[in-house]
């Protein structure tokens, strides 16, 4: 679970649940993995996953945890 802390805190109140996919990228994210590193990740996880869709996966994680990161999110 991530739960925001700090000023993260004044503008998101809640948590969000991660799924095995979603703590296996934040722990990649906390040892400052980049964008292109959770696509490729993401591919070599998945059969038939194809890049767009894991473009697409990867983004929609980071806009879900945007507000716990302590980097802007272009960073990845």
């Amino acid at each position: 679970m991530i739960v925001a802390i700090g000023e993260a805190s004044q503008q998101f109140n809640g948590m969000v649940r991660l799924n095995a996919t979603g703590a296996f990228y934040w722990n990649m994210i906390e040892r400052g993995t980049t964008r292109e590193d959770l696509v490729a990740k993401t591919l070599e996880m998945y059969d038939g996953v194809d890049q767009e869709t894991a473009c697409r996966d990867v983004e929609a994680f980071l806009q879900a945890i945007s507000f716990a990161l302590d980097r802007d999110q272009t960073d990845y």
